[in-house]
């Protein structure tokens, strides 16, 4: 037994609890190589239905980091309970996105600026208008800083955060494809996480930011394996980790 409330996703089992900063990669494998590859000592803190959640020490910050899941309803969970339960600040996304910009490549690291999205997930919050989810700029700042010490190769702007994985682009003139549309208003990458993110940080007067690497190219057809994907991304995992240690006494 913990002291920590209990929620319908996490169920906190050691006293050690959250960081006041929690990376957020997609996939529990990931979580998991980050927790055993970055910090020192973890321990394993939520188990809920898989997703595993570990905290603790990255040069002498308590750090966590736990699984979102796939897409913003999920991460729209997640980052809901730990801004409201656990009195978590910063949560960083780090995950894979898909480049739709020819001056970007494969392991190019993309920080999210801002998150367009053809997500209805706004409409919980009943806003005249649109909504424009942006990253916190201490988070933004802080991941340019860190991405220039480690001399990563990083770009900053805007991506769109889908609830389609699998669109049907197929008898759509190429002029007309979404694709082409985001494409030519500049936005970096696609991914389906960073807008909920982004909304619920502003909603709860907190901060989000989603770091990704570039798993592949959706125009030049280029891509990397699903092991890469889990276990490459090194650079991007340093540079939010140095974001988390930065933003300990902000």
């Amino acid at each position: 037994m913990t002291n920590f409330p209990v929620t319908p996703h996490i169920n906190v089992q050691n006293e050690i609890g959250f960081g006041k900063t929690v990376l957020m990669p997609g996939d529990p494998l990931r979580a998991k190589f980050i927790a055993e590859n970055f910090l020192e000592n973890p321990v394993l803190v939520n188990n809920v239905r898989g997703v595993n959640g570990y905290t603790g020490y990255y040069k002498g910050v308590k750090v966590s980091v736990m699984a979102s899941g796939m897409g913003m309803p999920a991460i729209g969970i997640y980052s809901h309970e730990l801004f409201n339960f656990f009195d978590v600040e910063n949560i960083i996304r780090v995950g894979s996105a898909g480049a739709i910009q020819e001056n970007i490549n494969l392991y190019d690291i993309v920080i999210g600026q801002g998150a367009c999205t053809d997500s209805n997930y706004a409409a919980q919050f009943h806003l005249p208008g649109q909504f424009a989810p942006i990253a916190s700029w201490d988070l933004v700042r802080e991941a340019a800083a860190a991405a220039e010490k480690v001399g990563a190769t990083y770009h900053v702007g805007n991506l769109s955060s889908s609830d389609v994985f699998y669109g049907d682009h197929i008898g759509v003139p190429e002029g007309l494809d979404s694709v082409y549309g985001l494409k030519k208003m500049g936005v970096m990458a696609l991914e389906m996480e960073a807008a909920a993110l982004y909304m619920n940080a502003a909603r709860y007067g907190k901060r989000g930011l989603s770091i990704c690497t570039v798993s592949d190219h959706i125009l030049k057809g280029e891509a990397t394996t699903a092991e890469e994907r889990q276990n490459a991304f090194t650079t991007m995992m340093t540079v939010a980790l140095d974001v988390a240690v930065a933003m300990e006494n902000k």
